[in-house]
């Protein structure tokens, strides 16, 4: 009888375990832990301008960072009244950067979808938060999502995502190869009605729990209809693919709405358990008119929560007084770096740095080629 019940005892025992093991994880994020992540990404020093354009009629957007041997590389658009293209550069440190040139440059062919507009976001980079930073490559190719469109001026016109490819070293200077068609556009037939007037940036991550069904995931900012005007808040959403080349959306809305102004140019990173996304907001409700970076943490991908605390980078220099935003943050060697476009009064945009430790001021930029 003893010997029965002590069997019935571990049964039930082994059956609320396995149910427990069973059990998604929390969603929302608790408090507690979005708090450890502020404290884990946050860069109270701003170190100044890293990356500006060489003449007062460009200006420099979107870094992205990743790293091949023992340097350090950076995507990042330029703009110089036509359109956007991507551009290539170097740094040993993370602090003092070498432009390099262009990997997706305007068409010849003006027939293209994309001849005037190409801004590019490096995709399937390694996730892990402090991790290796490399750019790893899937069926023998490296990939890029990117903007692009076939109107001049800045982000003119109907604006839809391409999926751009080299089966070289993307730490050359080299034009990649591109598709004769976008993936996602504002007049596909199951386009969202928060997206049907133009997309915006888009980062893809390589997924291999495959928490969504599928291995790649692709986070990308547009806007569309909404009750007030027609065309609406910035918002983000998601779509999936098995292959990088045929892409589905996922949701009916987006993932994060904050319903007026702009919510967008998500990029991720996973510190455990949990992948956070770092984007920028901009114009919100409570009456802001400027742009400022945040973030938000999901166990799952598809469910995130958003942080209410303090700013990650808010405008509080002369060199982004208007603007501070447009993320791509780091951890190496114990140091947070966060790179952000910065906007000044005048309207000059270039890329600034941010860190967890004082690195010291450098903007030499700012007061001589700017």
């Amino acid at each position: 009888m003893l010997k029965t019940i002590l069997l019935i005892v571990i049964n039930a025992l082994f059956v609320q375990l396995t149910t427990a093991l069973a059990q998604p994880k929390l969603t929302p994020v608790p408090a507690n832990q979005m708090q450890k992540v502020y404290e884990e990404v946050k860069t109270p020093f701003k170190y100044g301008l890293v990356l500006v354009p060489p003449t007062a009629k460009k200006k420099v957007d979107c870094p992205s960072i990743f790293r091949k041997g023992e340097m350090w590389y950076m995507t990042y658009i330029v703009y110089d009244g036509r359109g956007y293209e991507t551009w290539l550069a170097k740094s040993n440190n993370l602090l003092y950067w070498e432009t390099m040139g262009p990997i997706l440059s305007f068409s010849a062919d003006t027939t293209r979808w994309d001849s005037n507009q190409k801004g590019g976001y490096i995709a399937l980079q390694d996730p892990e938060w402090g991790g290796s930073y490399q750019w790893p490559d899937y069926n023998g190719k490296h990939w890029m999502s990117y903007l692009g469109g076939n109107k001049r001026g800045y982000e003119a016109g109907q604006l839809s995502i391409g999926m751009a490819f080299t089966e070289k070293d993307p730490s050359t200077v080299h034009e990649w190869q591109l598709f004769d068609h976008p993936v996602l556009a504002s007049t596909d037939k199951d386009v969202r009605w928060w997206e049907n007037v133009t997309q915006y940036k888009s980062s893809v991550v390589w997924d291999k729990q495959k928490l969504t069904g599928h291995e790649f995931v692709m986070y990308y900012n547009a806007n569309g209809d909404s009750l007030n005007s027609k065309k609406g808040a910035e918002r983000i959403g998601m779509a999936v693919s098995d292959d990088m080349l045929n892409w589905k959306r996922f949701l009916k809305d987006p993932v994060l709405n904050h319903h007026r102004g702009i919510t967008g140019d998500a990029t991720l990173q996973k510190m455990g358990d949990l992948w956070v996304m770092f984007y920028f907001g901009a114009f919100w409700p409570e009456g802001r008119k400027d742009a400022f970076d945040r973030f938000a943490c999901s166990y799952d991908l598809v469910n995130w929560t958003d942080w209410t605390g303090d700013d990650l980078i808010k405008p509080s220099e002369n060199y982004d007084e208007v603007y501070a935003h447009k993320p791509c943050v780091v951890k190496w060697k114990g140091v947070v770096y966060h790179f952000y476009c910065s906007v000044d009064k005048k309207d000059n945009r270039g890329i600034a740095v941010a860190t967890s430790l004082d690195k010291g001021v450098s903007n030499l930029y700012y007061k001589s080629e700017y």
